[in-house]
């Protein structure tokens, strides 16, 4: 990942220099970089000028792994190409949907002289062909839609009571973007991009200067267009699952003043005692608030382990040691450390976003551990402003899981302990007391199920990512077997760890199958959660599917294995469940064959299953 496009960035710089960065970004993908990228076709669809937010846009999703394919609408066509079904738009067939619209695009404002049962009209053929173009698009196109919100207005004609009177133009604005929300609290698959307060952070003035409107048609200004592109390319990098999943944090001047080896626990700053204590105490608070959102904490941190822990124990620290899952307070180098909090988490190496005030340590980082968000933090008071912009944990689909998320990985180490006091593993399995429920997909865990399509990679065959709306979409269709496995055992409920479907029917699930291939089923995807590896879940699910196959009349079941960087591991998996290989190609590309017209015999003793 390129530096310069990590947040707080220079926009002169990526703006002038956006044609290099690109040849670099595109350029890592080739010789023995290990850069694999997905593609995304992303048609933006503008209220205004569009081309530079697009070219912006590229630079931020290729850093994140994501190639772009774009389609762009004409100069405010973006509702007559969903509308009238534009053919380059239907042909286009895009993956998300981007509607770049602004203030700008409010034609009729209220004015002082209307009625409230006026203004009320206006808010309604304001906001209507909004809503109908969104409908036209999740039934045309079944995908993730982001749309801007609005801006303020750029003056005030009641002054402060443009705000809170029916007439103001403010009000307007606001009541607006309250009926947008509404739709999106009800929609899972809709997402807002928040203008509104991106202008107001940006400088709502230099945001909206009309000199770029009236001369290049731009509803914002030219030098703010990478802030926009970077928080749209937040949202796209949620949804396919490129979030990080834990801190790994300092602590000497990250999470309090001063030193606690040298100083004492007693003498370092934080509670309420001094501002540059309270600046601390605010940023415990920030940090440990993402644990709510399922983000893990940890320390890697360069003292004493009895000196750490006395910090963190005292009666004013917000964070205490039992909010870490893993702490590492030594003299080992940091980036040792932190390899190790990775494996001990079993979570890639890119998965962690490193916090350290020393520039030193973060240049380390950043060049011995490629892939760790290592972002320059700034001073005390900037950590949250920069943390917070960096967009590492945005949060597009949120679910149970997430907020049980801390307890599992607690409950993993609980269970590793247990595993180490026995000396014969089936033993150790039985004694976890699993119960599994293994079913057809269901609306309760959708998003579950689209997040670890786009998160898991270790423990994934095909390593085929799909959307909320996608997965919502196969499973509504008849010649599809879809499978969710949920495992749960005496610590505690693990949540849905396995993701399996697949069609029955021809090898390209749009050729029509002749009577041999009505007997075929291949798999599309499977993938496990590495949380519970080693746990015989495989198995449970391999049983459960069989049986859905043979239920169906089903003699054969196909399973595709796609090497990548992460997924060596499962090299190997469907021999392990009993196929035979069929063929592999010079990339490791391979096919399996398994044959259950005579039978299938199960695999899974040590798992209860569903009802039992």
């Amino acid at each position: 990942m390129m530096n310069e496009l990590a947040y707080p960035f220079d926009s002169d710089y990526i703006l002038k220099k956006r044609k290099s960065i690109k040849r670099t970004l595109l350029g890592e993908a080739g010789g023995d970089s290990g850069v694999k990228r997905v593609s995304k076709r992303i048609a933006i669809l503008g209220g205004s000028t569009t081309h530079d937010v697009k070219e912006v846009l590229e630079l931020f999703l290729l850093n994140y792994g994501i190639e772009p394919v774009f389609y762009e609408s004409g100069y405010a066509q973006y509702w007559q190409d969903v509308m009238f079904d534009n053919p380059e738009l239907t042909e286009f067939h895009p993956d998300i949907i981007y509607i770049h619209t602004s203030t700008r695009n409010i034609k009729d404002f209220p004015t002082v002289k209307d009625s409230a049962d006026e203004i009320d009209a206006l808010l309604e053929q304001a906001y209507g062909p909004f809503e109908a173009m969104w409908r036209k698009i999740e039934g045309t196109y079944h995908c993730p839609i982001i749309q801007n919100n609005f801006e303020p207005p750029v003056y005030r004609l009641m002054g402060n009571r443009d705000v809170s009177d029916i007439h103001g133009r403010l009000n307007f604005v606001n009541r607006l973007n309250g009926r947008f929300y509404f739709y999106a609290q009800n929609h899972e698959n809709f997402y807002i991009n928040d203008i509104c307060w991106l202008a107001s952070c940006y400088g709502l003035q230099k945001w909206s200067d009309s000199f770029y409107w009236h001369m290049y048609k731009y509803a914002l200004a030219v030098p703010a267009i990478p802030e926009l592109a970077y928080n749209i390319a937040n949202i796209i990098k949620s949804i396919y699952g490129k979030n990080k999943k834990a801190f790994v944090l300092d602590l000497d001047n990250t999470l309090w003043g001063g030193i606690v080896g040298d100083d004492g626990p007693d003498k370092i700053e934080i509670g309420q005692e001094t501002s540059v204590g309270q600046m601390y105490s605010e940023f415990q608070r920030y940090l440990k608030a993402h644990k709510d959102l399922g983000v893990l904490l940890t320390v890697d941190s360069k003292n004493d382990e009895e000196n750490a822990l006395a910090g963190l124990s005292r009666p004013d620290s917000v964070l205490k040691p039992e909010d870490f899952l893993v702490i590492k307070a030594n003299w080992e180098p940091k980036d040792r450390n932190l390899v190790s909090i990775a494996k001990e988490l079993n979570i890639g190496e890119d998965s962690l976003v490193f916090v350290d005030d020393n520039p030193a340590e973060r240049h380390i980082v950043r060049e011995q551990v490629p892939g760790v968000a290592v972002p320059e933090i700034g001073t005390p008071e900037q950590y949250i402003q920069i943390l917070d912009r960096s967009g590492s944990f945005e949060v597009t689909n949120f679910s149970e899981d997430d907020l049980k998320r801390n307890e599992m990985y607690q409950a993993n180490v609980a269970r590793q302990r247990q595993e180490a006091s026995f000396t014969d593993y089936t033993e150790y399995l039985l004694s976890l007391d699993m119960k599994a429920e293994i079913k057809p997909f269901v609306s309760t865990y959708m998003a579950r199920i689209a997040q670890l399509t786009n998160k898991s990679n270790q423990f994934n065959l095909t390593t085929r990512r799909c959307s909320l709306a996608e997965i919502e979409e196969i499973a509504g269709k008849s010649e599809y077997i879809t499978l969710y496995g949920k495992l749960e055992d005496r610590f505690g409920d693990n949540g849905v760890v396995s993701v399996v479907f697949g069609h029955q029917g021809a090898f390209d699930p749009g050729k029509v199958p002749d009577e041999d291939e009505r007997t075929q089923f291949h798999v599309d995807l499977w993938l496990m959660s590495c949380r519970v590896l080693k746990r015989d879940m495989e198995f449970a699910m391999m049983d459960e599917l069989v049986g859905n196959c043979q239920e169906r009349g089903i003699k054969e079941i196909y399973g595709y294995y796609y090497p990548t960087a992460k997924n060596k591991m499962v090299k190997e998996f469907y021999g392990l469940q009993g196929f035979e290989k069929v063929s592999e190609d010079d990339v490791g590309n391979a096919v399996w064959r398994l044959d259950i017209s005579e039978g299938y015999e199960k695999k899974n003793h040590v798992i209860q299953m569903n009802e039992q």
